[in-house]
């Protein structure tokens, strides 16, 4: 495989592809946080980026290493992002339905929050591995960091939409949030299962 044009544009589509369900959670999360400073939308934005960049890369390793085991794993994939992103959400909207959201709090969704949306919009990246496969180990690195920054501007932007119509929407935000993750839990089940 060389490192041609042929190889950053199809890293950088699949980046784009990948990164659709983090710039949803993204816009949520702006949603939820209207506040939100340009220093934690950088971090919000650098979680999803280094998911999107350690599961596809953890796919290849396990397709040079343990194939079969991940093959079993894969199944499990749609179930964990619907759990996940329900909780989540479905914490959201409780909290916003019952008042115990504050206006003044400074971080709505806590790094323990954000590492779950992380783990749960990236974890089907894993089964890119497979599609590198073929890839040597600077090609795979290279795509996966691809990915990783591509990922980065593309949620930078979703929490930047996301705050603008947050701070219009003002307390209806947390259900919109919550519901847009409930959303975003069922596609993955949905379209992982058939």
């Amino acid at each position: 495989m060389s490192s041609g044009f042929s190889f950053f544009f199809n890293s950088i589509l699949l980046g784009v592809g990948l990164a659709m369900d983090a710039f949803s959670v993204s816009l949520a999360n702006g949603l939820n946080e209207p506040k939100m400073k340009k220093s934690r939308m950088c971090g919000v934005a650098g979680i999803f980026s280094l998911f999107q960049f350690a599961m596809p890369m953890a796919g290849w390793i396990c397709v040079a290493t343990i194939t079969q085991y991940f093959k079993a794993f894969e199944k499990c994939i749609p179930w964990i992002a619907l759990l996940l992103l329900g909780y989540i959400g479905g914490k959201m909207i409780f909290d916003s339905v019952s008042g115990n959201s504050s206006e003044d709090e400074d971080e709505a969704v806590g790094i323990k929050g954000l590492l779950i949306q992380g783990i749960a919009t990236s974890i089907d990246a894993l089964s890119v591995g497979f599609t590198i496969s073929d890839y040597n180990y600077f090609e795979a690195l290279l795509a996966c960091l691809l990915i990783g920054a591509v990922t980065f501007l593309i949620c930078f932007c979703g929490l930047h939409i996301g705050k603008k119509a947050g701070t219009k929407l003002a307390g209806k935000a947390g259900i919109l949030g919550g519901s847009i993750l409930i959303f975003i839990g069922l596609e993955i089940f949905i379209t992982n299962l058939f």
